[in-house]
Protein backbone atom coordinates (compact mmCIF):
# COMPACT_ATOMS: atom_id res chain seq x y z
CA UNK A 1 0.00 0.00 0.00
CA UNK A 2 1.40 3.38 -0.87
CA UNK A 3 1.98 6.07 1.98
CA UNK A 4 -0.69 8.11 0.40
CA UNK A 5 -3.42 5.33 0.79
CA UNK A 6 -3.35 5.10 4.41
CA UNK A 7 -5.47 7.18 6.71
CA UNK A 8 -4.17 6.54 10.18
CA UNK A 9 -6.81 6.86 13.23
CA UNK A 10 -5.13 10.65 14.33
CA UNK A 11 -5.84 11.55 11.09
CA UNK A 12 -9.40 10.06 10.64
CA UNK A 13 -10.30 12.09 13.96
CA UNK A 14 -9.24 15.16 12.85
CA UNK A 15 -10.95 14.98 9.90
CA UNK A 16 -14.46 13.82 11.42
CA UNK A 17 -13.93 16.69 14.36
CA UNK A 18 -13.51 19.01 11.77
CA UNK A 19 -16.43 17.72 9.65
CA UNK A 20 -18.75 17.38 12.84
CA UNK A 21 -18.35 20.95 14.01
CA UNK A 22 -19.30 22.57 10.65
CA UNK A 23 -22.06 19.97 9.74
CA UNK A 24 -24.05 21.00 12.95
CA UNK A 25 -27.31 22.47 11.63
CA UNK A 26 -27.19 25.64 10.88
CA UNK A 27 -23.51 26.09 11.38
CA UNK A 28 -22.14 26.11 7.62
CA UNK A 29 -25.19 28.61 6.64
CA UNK A 30 -24.25 30.98 10.02
CA UNK A 31 -20.37 30.89 9.14
CA UNK A 32 -21.49 31.49 5.46
CA UNK A 33 -23.34 34.71 6.69
CA UNK A 34 -20.55 36.03 9.01
CA UNK A 35 -17.65 35.17 5.96
CA UNK A 36 -20.16 37.18 3.74
CA UNK A 37 -20.39 40.16 6.19
CA UNK A 38 -23.39 39.61 8.52
CA UNK A 39 -22.18 40.91 11.58
CA UNK A 40 -24.80 41.34 14.09
CA UNK A 41 -27.36 39.02 15.36
CA UNK A 42 -30.26 40.60 13.69
CA UNK A 43 -28.38 40.39 10.22
CA UNK A 44 -27.23 37.10 10.95
CA UNK A 45 -31.18 36.11 11.40
CA UNK A 46 -32.38 37.77 8.02
CA UNK A 47 -29.44 35.91 5.92
CA UNK A 48 -30.17 32.30 7.56
CA UNK A 49 -34.23 32.02 7.08
CA UNK A 50 -35.29 29.21 9.30
CA UNK A 51 -33.16 29.24 12.19
CA UNK A 52 -34.48 30.32 15.65
CA UNK A 53 -33.34 33.09 17.61
CA UNK A 54 -32.99 30.44 20.52
CA UNK A 55 -30.61 27.95 18.07
CA UNK A 56 -28.90 31.14 16.70
CA UNK A 57 -27.81 32.14 19.79
CA UNK A 58 -26.55 27.96 20.59
CA UNK A 59 -24.79 28.04 17.56
CA UNK A 60 -22.88 31.37 17.62
CA UNK A 61 -21.78 30.32 21.14
CA UNK A 62 -20.87 26.77 20.00
CA UNK A 63 -18.73 28.42 16.78
CA UNK A 64 -16.92 31.25 19.56
CA UNK A 65 -15.99 28.56 22.10
CA UNK A 66 -14.32 26.39 18.95
CA UNK A 67 -12.81 29.63 18.06
CA UNK A 68 -14.04 30.28 14.71
CA UNK A 69 -16.06 33.38 16.01
CA UNK A 70 -15.37 36.47 17.39
CA UNK A 71 -17.72 38.53 19.53
CA UNK A 72 -16.99 41.77 20.29
CA UNK A 73 -19.16 44.00 22.91
CA UNK A 74 -19.53 47.35 21.84
CA UNK A 75 -20.53 49.83 25.01
CA UNK A 76 -23.14 52.03 23.48
CA UNK A 77 -26.94 52.47 24.33
CA UNK A 78 -27.79 50.02 23.78
CA UNK A 79 -24.98 47.61 23.70
CA UNK A 80 -24.30 46.35 20.08
CA UNK A 81 -22.86 42.53 20.05
CA UNK A 82 -20.82 42.10 16.69
CA UNK A 83 -19.78 38.99 15.73
CA UNK A 84 -17.01 38.36 12.80
CA UNK A 85 -14.97 35.12 11.69
CA UNK A 86 -11.54 34.64 13.81
CA UNK A 87 -8.62 33.93 11.83
CA UNK A 88 -9.03 30.33 12.62
CA UNK A 89 -12.93 30.39 11.11
CA UNK A 90 -11.38 32.57 8.28
CA UNK A 91 -8.84 29.62 7.79
CA UNK A 92 -11.72 27.03 7.48
CA UNK A 93 -13.59 28.97 5.15
CA UNK A 94 -10.87 29.07 2.89
CA UNK A 95 -11.56 24.91 2.86
CA UNK A 96 -15.20 24.99 2.70
CA UNK A 97 -15.76 27.86 -0.40
CA UNK A 98 -14.75 25.25 -2.87
CA UNK A 99 -17.32 23.09 -1.19
CA UNK A 100 -19.99 26.14 -1.41
CA UNK A 101 -19.23 26.59 -5.36
CA UNK A 102 -19.29 22.67 -6.12
CA UNK A 103 -23.11 22.53 -4.41
CA UNK A 104 -23.73 26.16 -6.39
CA UNK A 105 -22.60 24.70 -9.87
CA UNK A 106 -24.46 21.39 -9.17
CA UNK A 107 -27.49 23.67 -8.08
CA UNK A 108 -27.28 25.25 -11.51
CA UNK A 109 -27.06 21.86 -13.34
CA UNK A 110 -30.58 20.93 -11.68
CA UNK A 111 -29.28 18.44 -9.26
CA UNK A 112 -28.77 18.37 -5.72
CA UNK A 113 -25.10 17.79 -5.18
CA UNK A 114 -25.32 14.93 -2.68
CA UNK A 115 -27.93 13.15 -4.88
CA UNK A 116 -27.19 10.59 -6.88
CA UNK A 117 -28.48 11.44 -10.56
CA UNK A 118 -29.62 8.04 -10.74
CA UNK A 119 -30.07 5.35 -8.06
CA UNK A 120 -27.12 3.03 -7.57
CA UNK A 121 -27.58 -0.66 -9.19
CA UNK A 122 -27.58 -3.71 -7.01
CA UNK A 123 -24.12 -4.47 -8.57
CA UNK A 124 -23.01 -1.09 -8.28
CA UNK A 125 -23.52 -0.14 -5.01
CA UNK A 126 -21.50 -2.86 -3.37
CA UNK A 127 -18.19 -4.77 -3.98
CA UNK A 128 -19.31 -8.54 -4.82
CA UNK A 129 -16.42 -11.49 -4.99
CA UNK A 130 -16.11 -13.68 -7.70
CA UNK A 131 -17.38 -17.80 -6.77
CA UNK A 132 -14.74 -19.97 -5.43
CA UNK A 133 -13.72 -23.00 -7.38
Amino acid sequence: MREWERVDAGSGRLFTASLELVGKRWSPGILLAVARGAARFSEIRATVPGVSDRLLAQRLKELELAGLVERQVIATTPVQVRYSLSPRGDDLMGSLRPLVAYGARWAEAGSSACTPSRPPTHESSRHVRPAQP
